[in-house]
């Protein structure tokens, strides 16, 4: 399994990212995940991912967005056929419950998991995308707001996360400047307080698995 799940973007050391894809000079396709921004305006959802895209291109990357809404409510083996088109996928911070109920619909959670295991993609993205994937949510209700999935879809949040830690990710601890850093300040103290395993990263930071190599850098 390998991944590179950063606090804040890009993070300080993009070049881990870059030493998980495999040999130098190719230039992978990557997938970018964005429906964690399901709930802003379109304008603001388009600019979101351009940057994204933008900062990919700068490493040299392909990247190119894979929106999880063309595949709400297909078969379960198109989410799985769309995303083993790419060898990584970049899944950008924003809601954790609004990325979580994309992934849920477009069956790509179970997608996800499964090429994992077989070690077939590099995982990376931030925020979001790496608190995603905690054993369960509960506890991220401080910094992220459960309530936008019933009011953009009418449909309750999925509390369930994907299980691919075993512990959860609390991004933007002591990162001054950093909007919700004083949020996930509190999320980090609830885990302490009721023993919830989990990790803490400060902007710049990244945690990065590569088989049973795990470190922050």
């Amino acid at each position: 399994m390998r991944m590179y799940l950063s606090s804040f973007r890009l993070g300080d050391h993009p070049e881990q990212l870059m030493g998980l894809l495999g040999e130098a000079g190719v230039r992978p396709e990557i997938a970018v995940i964005a429906n964690a921004v399901d709930g802003l305006p379109e304008d603001a959802r388009k600019a979101g991912v351009e940057r994204e895209v933008a900062a990919l291109t700068s490493l040299g990357l392909r990247p190119s967005e894979l929106d999880l809404r063309d595949l709400f409510d297909r078969p379960a083996d198109e989410a799985e056929a769309a995303l083993s088109r790419f060898p990584a996928l970049w899944v950008r911070g924003g809601n954790t419950f609004m990325l979580r109920y994309a992934l849920a619909r477009s069956g790509a959670d179970a997608a996800v998991t499964a090429l994992l295991k077989r070690d077939a993609l590099v995982y990376a993205g931030y925020s979001a995308g790496a608190c995603v994937l905690a054993p369960s949510l509960r506890g991220l209700e401080p910094c992220d707001d459960p309530d936008v999935v019933p009011e953009k879809y009418g449909e309750p949040a999925v509390w369930e996360g994907l299980g691919v830690l075993d512990h959860a990710v609390v991004p933007h601890v002591d990162s001054p400047g950093h909007p919700e850093t004083d949020l996930c300040g509190i999320v980090a103290a609830n885990y302490r307080a009721d023993g919830t395993a989990h990790r803490t990263l400060r902007d710049g930071q990244a945690l990065i698995i590569d088989g049973v190599d795990v470190r922050v850098s």
